[in-house]
């Protein structure tokens, strides 16, 4: 039998392991000299890069929908930190220095988590849907990605209004599983961010226009089944379009999807024998 890790011997376990990695995060971030960006100006510039909206409130298997109400009010806090935030050349932009701890003192509620490959809930949960929407936006930018964390191969819920190809998601753990993005043009761009009874929008904007369009876009997606187990397998293409031409200059697999599927497939779906 394998040897269990210290974090998985008890909860106290667990708190204490995240608590030792939360201040290596801080003391590494102390001395690597990084420019984080900290100022805000909700104040759109002029130019709008992208924009996009993910549903709220969706039926994700059997989840209790409270903790997709409490996801609102948790979503609406930490927007409210991030609204407006400036991410000038150089600067890097780290979404957990920005929001800071989601504790029930500060009004965060107790919302949708994934623990260990499965649905879990705790006070701040819900909030990789922030990180997601930021990170779509990203990948239609000129911005650098220098924090990106997945959710571990799984495919965790059936799609419900899926608008984005599986695979772009992120996940996110106070502090030490960040997302980040560093500004290495001499662009300055801009992130405003809300939500409303439905929706969280955002909006990505800069100073001057990108010489070039991106096109994020799924292929050679499928189903498998091996050893029994169900697999969704497919890939992300970013194409990179010059803006006066239309032409793809550039074209790369972004991620390589062969995660595990969690959920009973809806009567009717090809599988693959592989």
């Amino acid at each position: 039998m394998k040897r269990p890790l210290f974090c998985e011997l008890c909860p106290f376990a667990y708190k204490l392991s995240a608590e030792k990695e939360i201040i290596k995060r801080r003391i590494s971030d102390a001395l690597s000299g990084t420019l984080f960006s900290k100022e805000r100006d909700t104040t759109p510039l002029p130019v709008k890069v992208y924009t996009h909206k993910s549903l709220i409130r969706r039926r994700l298997g059997n989840v209790d929908m409270r903790l997709q109400d409490n996801k609102a009010v948790n979503l609406t806090l930490a927007t409210s930190c991030i609204n407006g935030i400036l991410i000038r050349p150089g600067e890097t932009f780290s979404l957990w220095r920005l929001v800071g701890r989601t504790t029930a003192k500060r009004g965060f509620r107790e919302g949708l988590t994934i623990a260990k490959g499965h649905p879990s809930s705790g006070i701040g949960g819900g909030l990789c849907q922030l990180s997601n929407l930021i990170h779509w936006m990203v990948l239609h930018s000129e911005l650098t990605i220098t924090e990106h964390h997945h959710h571990d191969g799984l495919d965790l819920f059936p799609d419900f209004g899926r608008q984005i190809p599986f695979g772009t998601g992120t996940s996110i753990t106070y502090n030490y599983l960040d997302y980040r993005v560093t500004n290495d043009t001499q662009n300055t761009y801009q992130l405003l961010l809300h939500t409303d009874d439905e929706y969280l929008c955002g909006e990505l904007r800069s100073t001057t226009q990108d010489a070039h369009t991106y096109h994020i876009h799924a292929k050679d997606e499928y189903f498998s089944r091996e050893e029994g187990v169900i697999f969704r397998n497919g890939q992300v293409i970013r194409d990179v379009i010059d803006r006066a031409t239309g032409d793809i200059v550039d074209s790369k697999v972004i991620r390589v999807n062969h995660a595990r599927v969690m959920y009973e497939l809806p009567e009717g779906t090809t599988v693959k024998e592989a």
